[in-house]
């Protein structure tokens, strides 16, 4: 007989589609500028907002080919996955060091098509198609911080 695997409780919950865009919004920040993904996010229904450690700020047009580049990634249809993995099994690549506590034998990882995998024990649409479009909304630099702000439309 299999196991139920039992995950962390977590402290909130999320709006699916606009948790599951700030996962491709990450990729593609990854993708694009070679940078981390956002060390701070600030998930909700209406409007959201990351924050990424930056050298300067990127210019509009950047931006705006993120932007591009997760809607397109959205209109693909792409099946959201929940995979489980051992521990000492999770693929090279996947940062652990947000894990909650130490002594964790299984991880959750979500993958989006080729286009992200992290561990996280968040909500997430289970296909792109529910997301609807990304928009970002405005972003600022500051010290060393760019901060993107988005929401999504029908």
């Amino acid at each position: 007989m299999e196991q139920e695997i039992q995950l962390n409780e977590h402290n909130k919950q999320e709006y699916p589609p606009m948790h599951t865009v700030e996962h491709l919004l990450n990729s593609q920040m990854v993708k694009y500028f070679h940078c981390e993904r956002s060390f701070s996010a600030h998930i909700e229904k209406k409007k959201s907002k990351c924050d990424y450690h930056f050298k300067t700020t990127p210019s509009a047009e950047d931006i705006a080919t993120v932007e591009q580049a997760v809607n397109d990634i959205i209109q693909q249809n792409i099946n959201v996955e929940e995979i489980f993995y051992p521990i000492d099994q999770v693929p090279a690549g996947i940062n652990l060091t947000r894990l909650p506590e130490p002594g964790i034998k299984t991880v959750r990882v979500i993958r989006i098509g080729d286009y992200d995998q992290c561990a996280c024990i968040g909500l997430h649409v289970t296909n792109t198609a529910e997301i609807g479009t990304f928009r970002i909304i405005s972003f600022d630099f500051n010290d060393g911080v760019l901060r993107i702000r988005f929401k999504l439309g029908k």
